[in-house]
């Protein structure tokens, strides 16, 4: 699917707007723990892990609420499929700034980047995989 017609699908756009909350969860964290002189990497771990629960509630709410599993065993497989999408972006996210950081680059950069390959490698998956029609 084309980017534009990705921009037209509502579920992508409550996705990025899901994206955005979580992500000022994670990146104040991010922050406030960088200021006060914990490592880049170690900053964006916590950052990240902290924004995984809002987003989690966001997307399970307002994106995917047609496909959240109501039964408890499914709804159970779901989140842990949630966790393990949010898994691989956290170490997509930690690596990135882990090697932006060790390379010289700027941790808020670094970050920045990561922050979009996260944000497209999680949605393939939770799109695809976690909220797939039929996962209950």
């Amino acid at each position: 699917m084309s980017m534009l017609a990705k921009l037209s699908d509502v579920r992508f756009l409550r996705y990025i707007l899901a994206s955005v909350g979580a992500l000022a969860v994670d990146f104040g964290i991010f922050l406030i723990m960088l200021s006060s002189g914990t490592q880049a990497a170690v900053a964006s771990v916590f950052g990240y892990t902290f924004g995984i629960l809002a987003h989690w509630l966001l997307s399970s709410r307002a994106v995917f609420r047609d496909t959240v599993a109501h039964e408890k065993r499914a709804r159970t497989k779901q989140k842990a499929l949630f966790v393990i999408s949010a898994l691989v972006g956290l170490v997509l996210t930690a690596a990135i700034v882990g090697i932006g950081d060790a390379s010289g680059l700027d941790a808020r950069i670094a970050k920045l980047i990561a922050i979009v390959v996260s944000f497209a490698a999680t949605y393939i998956l939770r799109a695809r995989v976690v909220f797939a029609s039929g996962s209950d």
